[in-house]
């Protein structure tokens, strides 16, 4: 980190603003579930109806999001941050003093409209804080703090008694106050950043760039692979977890509110503590889809254990808990390393567009598979096809986390990654990442370098690059892929001239 970057203490001083900033509003998304059967038995509301007012924060995010990703790259995550945070109070407000259902559906919705461009803002801002290092550790940090606030959701039952003893209205206000609490970390933040970003000249601000449509192409596979898992796996355990699950509990497993609510929360009170040590282990090993793979596998295997044996619901909990833990902190910091820091707002806009139709779309289908088969506490077994689909959307996100981790996942690719933008130089980054020469060539970066540097990929001749280090096994992958590895270093040379990315060993 240079003079002219944040210090360390400044950066992580802003993870702890962002992390409280989460807390609140992870509070405020999962307020719904506890108070559902309170909104189904004093309101007369469906369960479709329930499962709409979590589906519809995620409705106008199917388009929305990419817009927000786009203004994240354009304003800077600060001033975004802020602005969500805001837009998340007032739908707060509304969801909890409307008379009807209409009211709270049309809080819910201004909610969403903030809350996922928030989250698109905290993760560009710790990227951007953390560019030199312990970019995992610094987003599981915060993310696990945040899930303390769905964990707080889920035992508020238990800790505000008076509250849920007098309707539903009391524990909706409680959440409104969870966001003005996010709202007052995400200012603060704010007028750091300004401080941080005046005194460093504006180095520190990102540059705004012009959004290109044609840029989404050239994500490559391995983003669009972590993109379908991440639709799958978060359609399955926020759906799940956050609207139905509570009820499932209680209906099915025969536990009453408080303990529902309290067996529901260990799942984000093992994630507070493992998704940072599963972040800082991914930074220290340098391996990202190994772990990827084997937190999405645990979900449909959770699944299966809470639905078809007589096993404790602890079991399938805490499996949901280290999947719950080990995905996201995988996830968004290997979305950093796929993409450019330019574009990394559009990216998990991207990403979230996609996730919020599917989870608008698991909640509705799962509510209107319950009262198809009129699941109640009289009817245990009509939830079965709400798991039965919970369970197949989970193994087809576990499916295609294997599918990354095999394409472009291994050891040897992993290690052989570079920074995004060179990949966005030459406009098709996952060949950079799949090219066995250049992962080769990255394993041997002395000799590599000493072919950058010299520029003889200019020369036409496979001869010409081969003799200098003829024998050496990474001249010998690149005669053998000789195009690929001439295409990238080609955009390795345009890179190195405009910007001196590559350093002497």
């Amino acid at each position: 980190m240079n003079d002219k970057s944040p210090s360390r203490a400044v950066a992580w001083l802003v993870c702890a603003l962002i992390a409280a900033s989460l807390y609140g509003n992870y509070y405020v998304y999962d307020s719904i579930g506890p108070v559902a059967d309170a909104l189904q038995s004093q309101r007369g509301f469906s369960d479709q109806q329930i499962g709409l007012l979590n589906a519809i924060y995620s409705l106008p995010n199917v388009v929305l999001i990419l817009v927000g990703g786009v203004l994240v790259d354009r304003f800077g995550a600060a001033r975004m941050t802020v602005w969500t945070a805001s837009i998340c109070l007032l739908g707060a407000l509304l969801t909890a003093l409307s008379p009807n259902f209409a009211g709270m559906a049309a809080g819910r919705l201004l909610f969403g409209i903030g809350a996922e461009t928030f989250g698109i803002a905290t993760l560009a801002a710790l990227a951007q804080y953390f560019v030199g290092g312990n970019v995992a550790f610094s987003m599981g940090l915060a993310l696990s703090i945040g899930r303390l606030g769905s964990f707080s959701s889920d035992m508020s039952p238990t800790w505000f008694p008076h509250a849920y003893a007098q309707g539903w209205q009391p524990p909706l206000m409680i959440a409104a106050a969870m966001a003005a609490a996010s709202f007052a970390a995400a200012l603060a933040y704010w007028a750091m950043d300004r401080r941080v970003a005046a005194s460093a000249k504006g180095e520190i601000e990102q540059q705004a760039q012009p959004f290109v449509w044609r840029d989404l192409l050239h994500f490559g596979k391995a983003y669009w692979y972590l993109l379908t898992l991440c639709v799958l796996w978060y359609s399955v355990i926020l759906a799940f977890r956050s609207t139905f699950s509570i009820k499932y509990f209680q209906h099915a497993h025969g536990l009453d509110l408080a303990a529902a609510g309290a067996m529901n929360s260990y799942v984000f009170l093992a994630a507070v503590f493992a998704t940072p040590a599963f972040g800082w282990l991914c930074d220290r090993v340098g391996r990202y889809a190994p772990f990827l793979a084997f937190g999405a596998v645990l979900l449909p295997i959770a699944l299966a254990t809470m639905a078809l044996t007589s096993t404790s619901l602890w079991v399938a909990t805490a499996l949901i808990g280290v999947s719950f833990s080990l995905v996201p902190a995988v996830m968004w910091p290997l979305a950093s390393k796929l993409v450019s820091p330019s574009r990394f707002g559009t990216a998990i806009g991207l990403m979230w567009v996609a996730q919020n139709a599917g989870i608008a779309g698991a909640n509705v289908v799962a509510g209107w598979l319950n009262d198809r088969a009129g699941a109640s506490a009289q009817n245990p077994a009509g939830y079965e096809s709400m798991m039965l689909f919970f369970g197949l959307a989970s193994v087809g996100g576990a499916v295609f986390a294997v599918i990354l981790w095999l394409t472009a996942g291994r050891k040897a690719q992993e290690a052989g990654r570079i920074p995004a933008e060179l990949g966005d130089a030459m406009g098709r980054p996952q060949e950079v990442l799949l090219a066995p020469a250049f992962a080769q060539a990255l394993v041997h970066r002395s000799y590599f370098r000493l072919v950058v540097t010299a520029r003889m990929v200019e020369m036409e001749h496979r001869r010409a690059v081969a003799d200098p280090f003829a024998g050496h096994p990474a001249a010998i992958q690149a005669v053998a892929h000789f195009h690929v590895f001439r295409a990238i270093t080609h955009a390795l040379i345009k890179a190195v001239d405009a910007q001196d990315v590559l350093q002497p060993a």
